[in-house]
């Protein structure tokens, strides 16, 4: 039986508490959690109490030296990197200059700027190794079972006509990531570090890029950091053109994307069905037969998996999965960013940076 890879959690936070660790938990027979570090002894305490449940032998790790006991421990192969965003590229690339493989958690980065700082020196690092480290992006909506299967019914709609998305999101008082103080000191506040989900699943749906947008922003809600609303106009480079709607925190949440074709439509929709979050997709075929099935979230266990698989011994000769590479997730904030900078010059049509 092959040795199972050995992988170390960068953040204790609540995604790693609520999310990581209970997903990571469902695949435990494909890896071993061997470490989780934070900044704090406490905070790495806390989520390792956690872990233990499923991971009985995890060791806390934290500070300076409990970072260098990861780096230098050649038994763990990869890294989840689960940080304040400001953070991640910078110690991404440090761990993969230490021969790790690293799973970072999106946004890829702050800017295109960092994005092009980041893919730079990633290029040079290459170089140091046999095989190239990968570098990964945790963007979830790309393995969700509703988006896979819509990118499989794509072309069964016919020429695109128009796409829609529109995001009324719930980030008030009450949701967990309210009072982060690094989303609320991060360029773009929760339109990019939420956003870059929802432009995950348009760019999958449609499967091409956008190569223009014009948009306009507004600052409302004060409780939230600036701009909290955007309204954006783009282009796909098929041609057809679409609209993109966010609303940070509404009263009455709700979240689809939309595609009208020339023989049918398609839309996802965000919502519950017998007790269970996730999907439900409409697919109206060219006699208007409606067809809605609904899929649970699996995401994040998806990706995990599809990380582990890349990184170990039976993945080593395989190409990884793109919906993981940092490429994907420097496209979603490419596109963000265009639209964040045409609002700040009034609607001015902006080109998407190409990565």
């Amino acid at each position: 039986m092959a040795k199972l890879p050995q992988i170390a959690i960068l953040g204790a936070g609540t995604f790693v508490k609520t999310q990581y660790l209970p997903r990571l938990a469902e695949i435990s027979d494909l890896l071993i959690v061997k470490a989780i570090w934070s900044r704090t002894e406490a905070s790495a305490k806390g989520a390792v109490d956690i872990a233990r449940n499923y991971f009985p032998t995890v060791e806390c790790k934290w500070g300076d030296a409990g970072l260098d006991d990861i780096i230098q421990d050649s038994s763990i192969l990869g890294v989840a990197v689960v940080l304040a965003g400001q953070a991640q590229v910078d110690m991404s690339l440090r761990l993969l200059k230490a021969g790790k493989h690293v799973l970072q958690e999106k946004p890829a980065a702050a800017s295109t700027s960092e994005l092009e700082y980041a893919l730079s020196n990633y290029k040079s690092l290459s170089a140091n190794f046999s095989r190239q480290r990968l570098w990964a992006v945790a963007e979830n909506y790309r393995f969700e079972p509703a988006f896979v299967e819509c990118k499989n019914l794509i072309a069964d709609i016919g020429d695109m006509m128009s796409v829609q998305v529109i995001v009324e999101g719930s980030m008030n008082s009450s949701n967990p990531y309210f009072s982060s103080s690094w989303r609320r000191d991060f360029a773009g506040g929760f339109i990019l570090d939420m956003g870059v989900h929802f432009i995950a699943g348009l760019r999958m749906l449609v499967g091409c890029e956008v190569v223009s947008v014009s948009a306009t922003t507004s600052y409302v809600d004060k409780s939230l950091p600036p701009p909290d609303n955007i309204s954006s106009l783009f282009q796909l480079e098929n041609g057809c053109s679409g609209v993109f709607v966010m609303v940070v925190s509404s009263k009455s949440p709700k979240i689809f994307w939309r595609v009208v074709g020339l023989k049918g439509t398609l839309q996802i929709e965000r919502g519950n069905q017998d007790g269970k979050h996730g999907y439900l997709v409409s697919f109206t075929d060219a006699s208007g037969l409606n067809r809605c099935t609904f899929y649970p979230f699996s995401g994040v266990t998806e990706e995990l998996k599809t990380f582990i698989h890349a990184i170990s011994a039976e993945g080593s000769d395989d190409k990884a999965d793109d919906r993981i590479s940092f490429i994907e997730g420097a496209r979603d904030v490419a596109v963000l960013e265009a639209m964040l900078e045409s609002g700040a010059k009034h609607g001015a049509p902006v080109q998407v940076k190409r990565f």
